[in-house]
């Protein structure tokens, strides 16, 4: 086991293909969390979403692409590297065996979290990291069920709290409101249209360079 002194942020996704929504939020957090880094985690077999387009190790090149220039990002192959279905309390569980008290930080943007209690196992996450909410101007929250209840025991206002202690705490954080849709960049390369500026030219190249996404 080994420590840092400051809370490790965790941004997990399909990233088919990893874009600039995905990279400013992961690194607009970072900086307002003063996280130690973020680790950009693809997931090898998503169980609630359809299953990607690109393979497991392209969606990890791709990653290992886009974050290249950025030291504060950080891509992890852990999930792709694990056989069978990807939840996320297992990758939660073997961080935590890994990187001992040190704070973890699961990122997650504000559908994802309106969605939580259909999560695996989604009563033990808490206990081995916070949950850093990233939303966009006017967003609404529930006022009754699952989420509502965990917000009213869970909420913190200072980010101080996600330093000072290992887990448990709910945060919610603004972020540039950027709306690219990695649906949409398939299609458009699907067509032979351009998807320069919707994401990095190292992963559109990559992209290009092994014809993923393409119907020729």
């Amino acid at each position: 086991m080994h420590q840092t002194d400051k809370a490790i942020g965790i941004l997990g996704g399909t990233f088919d293909p990893m874009h600039f929504g995905h990279l400013r939020m992961a690194l607009e957090l970072y900086e307002a969390l003063d996280l130690s880094r973020v680790h950009i985690i693809p997931t090898r077999q998503p169980m609630y979403r359809k299953q990607p387009v690109a393979t497991p190790e392209q969606r990890f090149a791709m990653v290992e692409c886009a974050v290249a220039a950025e030291p504060a990002l950080v891509s992890d192959a852990r999930e792709i590297n694990r056989p069978g279905p990807t939840y996320t309390i297992d990758t939660l569980i073997e961080m935590r065996a890994e990187f001992g008290e040190t704070p973890l930080c699961l990122l997650v943007g504000i559908d994802a979290f309106l969605g939580f209690a259909s999560w695996h196992r989604w009563e033990e996450i808490l206990q081995h990291a916070h949950l850093i909410v990233a939303h966009r101007p006017h967003f609404h929250l529930p006022t009754t069920g699952i989420v509502s209840d965990l917000l009213k025991q869970r909420l913190q206002k200072e980010i101080a709290y996600i330093h000072e202690h290992r887990a448990g705490g709910i945060l919610l954080r603004p972020i540039t409101s950027l709306e690219i849709s990695a649906t949409d960049i398939r299609k458009q390369i699907a067509m032979g249209r351009n998807p320069r500026y919707l994401l990095p030219d190292s992963v559109y190249d990559y992209i290009k360079q092994h014809k993923i996404y393409s119907i020729t």
